[in-house]
C-alpha cells in the first residue's frame, strides 16, 4: 500500500499515536506523518504510507492554515492553555479592535521567533522540552518564519471580572512557524502577557479539513476494502514541482541513480528548485542541483526502480 492520506487528528492524541494506530488499521509498518500536532490541537495531519514515506519532507515544507484563539492577561510555561501561569497582568480596560489588528499586522511577513521551551527543537543534541522538564535553562536559537496572513476573525471579548481579553484568529504560515509563540508575541506587541488558548489546523500538505478522514473512518474503509477511495498517489506531493517525463533510455539511467546534465533531460535551463522525474506517469525520482558541479543534477530521492508490480 502506497500513498498519501489526509487524516483528521482528534484532540488528546499525539501525532505518533495516530501513526501507531494506523499501522495496526492498515496492517503495514511503513507509515509516517508530515507535520507534528500537539495533543491539545486537532486538525489536518498528512499521513504517508509505503513509498509515500520517502516524500514526507516535501509535505512538511508546504504552508499551513490554523484557526485559534489568543487570550491576553497571562502567559504560561507552554505558551498554550495546558501550561502553568508564569506571568499575569490585569487588563483594566480592553484593547480596541484597531489596536489588536495593528499588533497582528506587525507580525506578518518574515518574522523572527524564539521556539517555546516545550518544543522538539534540539539544542546541543537535546530537545528543548527535555530541558524544560528538568527545569534547566538553555539559550534558545532564533528562527525565521514567514506569516502570509494573520487576521482576527471574531469580536474581542473582555472579561471584566477576570480582567482578560480574548479573540479568534486565522493564520496562514510557512514551515516551522510556532503559532503558540505568535500568540505570545502578539501580547508582547500590545505590552501584556498572552498565550494561545485554542488551536485547530485547517490545512496542511495541500489538504483541507473537508478532505481529512478520522481514524474511525479509515478503519471502516479498510474493513470494506475501500482504502483506494481515501489514498492519494504519491504523485500528489509533487504537483507543484517542475516535471520532466523520461524516455526509456533515460529511465535506465535514472533508476540506477545516475547524475545527469540538465540538457540530457531535454531542459533548456537548470531547474531553480526540485525536479519531479516521471516515467510512464509514475513519479520515479526527485532530482536537485548538484552542490558543486555546474549543470549537473543529482538524485535527491529515488522512489521507484521498477514498475512491473504497478503496471
Amino acid at each position: 500500500m502506497d500513498g498519501i492520506l489526509p487524516l483528521w487528528k482528534e484532540r488528546g492524541m499525539t501525532s505518533h499515536d495516530c501513526v501507531f494506530k494506523l499501522r495496526k488499521i492498515l496492517r503495514t509498518k511503513k507509515v509516517g506523518h508530515g507535520g507534528t500536532l500537539d495533543p491539545d490541537v486537532d486538525g489536518v495531519l498528512p499521513i504517508c504510507i509505503g513509498k509515500g514515506t520517502k516524500v514526507i519532507e516535501f509535505l512538511s515544507d508546504s504552508g499551513k492554515i490554523y484557526a485559534g484563539e489568543i487570550t491576553l492577561g497571562y502567559s504560561t510555561t507552554t505558551e498554550d492553555a495546558s501550561g502553568e501561569i508564569v506571568e499575569q497582568m490585569s487588563l483594566e480596560k480592553p484593547f480596541s479592535n484597531e489596536e489588536i489588528d495593528a499588533a497582528m499586522q506587525r507580525l506578518t511577513g518574515e518574522i523572527t521567533q524564539i521556539p517555546p521551551m516545550y518544543s522538539a527543537v534540539k539544542v546541543n543534541g537535546k530537545r528543548l522540552y527535555e530541558y524544560a522538564r528538568n527545569n534547566e535553562e538553555v539559550e534558545r536559537p532564533q528562527r525565521q518564519a514567514f506569516i502570509t496572513s494573520f487576521q482576527r476573525t471574531s469580536e474581542p471579548i473582555w472579561d471584566a471580572e477576570k480582567k482578560t481579553q480574548k479573540w479568534r484568529f486565522e493564520v496562514e504560515c510557512g514551515k516551522g512557524t510556532y503559532v503558540r509563540t505568535l500568540s505570545v508575541d502578539t501580547g508582547k506587541v500590545l505590552g501584556v502577557p498572552a498565550h494561545m488558548s485554542d488551536l485547530t489546523r485547517l490545512a496542511s500538505g495541500g489538504f483541507s479539513k473537508k478532505q481529512a478522514l478520522t481514524l474511525d473512518q479509515v478503519a471502516q474503509l479498510m474493513e470494506k476494502n475501500q482504502m483506494d477511495q481515501a489514498l492519494l498517489p504519491i504523485e500528489f506531493v509533487v504537483k507543484d514541482f517542475q516535471r520532466v517525463d523520461l524516455s526509456e533510455g533515460q529511465w535506465v539511467k535514472v533508476k540506477n541513480g545516475a547524475r545527469l546534465m540538465y540538457q540530457e533531460l531535454g531542459l533548456l535551463a537548470m531547474p531553480s528548485a526540485h525536479l519531479a522525474v516521471f516515467y510512464k506517469d509514475y513519479l520515479v525520482s526527485i532530482y536537485e542541483k548538484h552542490p558543486s558541479k555546474n549543470g549537473v543534477l543529482k538524485p535527491l530521492k529515488v522512489l521507484r526502480t521498477a514498475l512491473e508490480e504497478e503496471e
